[in-house]
């Protein structure tokens, strides 16, 4: 039996004064958040003109990596952000919401420009009057095309949102049993107006 002069934690309940620099005291869900919002990929689902002041967040003059989103994912299983960069029309808006369902969970939209946000200029039979008709979006971004600061400013926003949710009582979530020959509910329509 080893025995030394230094008090024991146990007695005390005070750490010994080396281990101190050694530990991070945290909760889950911050440390998920944490992890989440300095990794944010996301997926541009560039419609139209949009797009393009994408690209330049990219460059090095704004240079998106700093926030963690460097690697841009064309793959929506490889991405957690959509970005909905331009002009819907109903006959995309079925791509749209095909790719968004790709996705794995947690996922997030960011409505890039007016025409994403509300149909923009375009009041036509054609044209999608907002993205949010087809998709749960988090982030609004203004302007025709909105300036690269804009968007760099909703990743802020949208990593600001990701500080106040509680992932880990969605691991630990109990799921009530089913019964053997209960029907599976699954939602096959689409609002597309």
């Amino acid at each position: 039996m080893v025995t030394t002069n230094e008090p024991n934690i146990y007695e005390t309940g005070v750490l010994d004064s080396n281990a101190e620099g050694n530990f991070v005291y945290t909760t889950l869900d911050a440390a998920i958040n944490w992890i989440r919002k300095n990794s944010l990929w996301p997926m541009p689902m560039g419609l139209s003109c949009c797009a393009i002041e994408f690209m330049a967040v990219a460059c090095s003059r704004y240079d998106l990596s700093r926030f963690g989103s460097e690697v841009t994912r064309f793959s929506p299983r490889q991405a957690d952000v959509m970005i909905v960069a331009g002009t819907v029309t109903y006959k995309m808006a079925l791509a749209v919401r095909r790719i968004w369902d790709q996705m794995p969970e947690p996922k997030w939209c960011i409505a890039m420009g007016a025409c994403a946000s509300t149909g923009g200029m375009f009041r036509s039979y054609s044209v999608l009057q907002g993205v949010d008709k087809i998709l749960p979006v988090d982030v609004y971004i203004s302007g025709c095309p909105p300036r690269p600061e804009a968007i760099l400013e909703a990743l802020l926003t949208l990593r600001k949102k990701l500080d106040t949710q509680q992932p880990a009582r969605t691991f630990f979530k109990k799921e009530e049993p089913r019964e053997a020959n209960a029907p599976v509910p699954v939602n096959t329509e689409m609002p597309l107006e």
